[in-house]
């Protein structure tokens, strides 16, 4: 049996950036694996240790600076990973979710996986359709915002809990191969052991290609383009209180009152 981890690097923006059009400056940002993406490999890890035979993979596309990411997902316990790249993604826009699509899309058809994971959605973009998208794509099942597992090999079957609106969860079969997204909390990551880390430098990071994986730039177009990014502007600046706490708290309420919210300050 084999499962599939989709793993992305996410970006972290420091305060005082500058924005230049259509992008921010690299000196601004700092890179890390992507917190819900790290439930994913906890769970794929889990799964591999509680049924026999199982390959865990992870996959990312990204550049070379990635491969930290990457690296880190093999030392929580993944067997592989591959990271696919190409000089034409430079100018694919992080927005854009038919190349992404595309790109994972042919790796599951390489792989052949019973069963691929990823998390419900990025924390720099937010978008949550990366693994519902590739669902479609390939013709798996699929489940959204999944807090539990339980997989039954035997049967062919993953039994998921899954988060809805307004707080309810519901129960749900679904038929390998699936992909399922997986939600923050769902278990507890693991740490990296130093021994992890060790091993991790000895596992295989295949890097490929969109020729190798029967892609050209044409594929990677897309009808989504990021048009212009600029700082959202304040209405108003805001208003510092300075003083004691009987002081401030005074000050506090008046302003609350000439705002209209009076009737809820005591």
């Amino acid at each position: 049996m084999k499962v599939l981890v989709i793993v992305r690097e996410v970006s972290k923006i420091e305060d005082g950036f500058t924005v230049d059009d259509t992008s921010v400056t690299d000196a601004y940002f700092e890179y890390d694996l992507n917190e819900w993406d790290d439930y994913a490999i906890e769970s794929a890890v889990q799964i591999a240790e509680n049924t026999p035979a199982v390959e865990t993979v992870g996959v990312t596309i990204g550049p070379e600076r990635a491969e930290e990411t990457v690296r880190m997902s093999l030392a929580k316990g993944l067997d592989r990973a591959i990271r696919v790249w190409d000089d034409t993604l430079e100018s694919v826009s992080d927005v854009a979710t038919r190349p992404t699509t595309q790109i994972l899309r042919r790796v599951v058809a390489r792989e052949d996986p019973d069963l691929v994971l990823t998390g419900v959605q990025a924390s720099d973009d937010a978008s949550g359709v990366t693994g519902v998208s590739l669902a479609d794509a390939v013709g798996f099942e699929h489940a959204a915002v999944v807090n539990d597992i339980e997989l039954q090999e035997e049967s062919q079957m993953v039994f998921v809990r899954q988060e809805l609106e307004g707080g309810l969860e519901q129960l749900a079969d679904v038929e390998l191969p699936a992909v399922l997204t997986i939600q923050a909390g769902t278990n507890e990551p693991r740490y990296a052991s130093l021994r992890g880390i060790r091993q991790a430098r000895e596992k295989e990071i295949a890097v490929t290609t969109l020729a190798e994986l029967g892609l050209s730039a044409s594929d990677m177009a897309s009808a989504l383009t990021l048009a212009k990014m600029y700082k959202p502007k304040s209405n108003s600046d805001p208003e510092i209180l300075d003083g004691n706490l009987e002081k401030t708290t005074t000050e506090l309420a008046s302003t609350l009152r000439e705002m209209g919210v009076g009737q809820w300050v005591t």
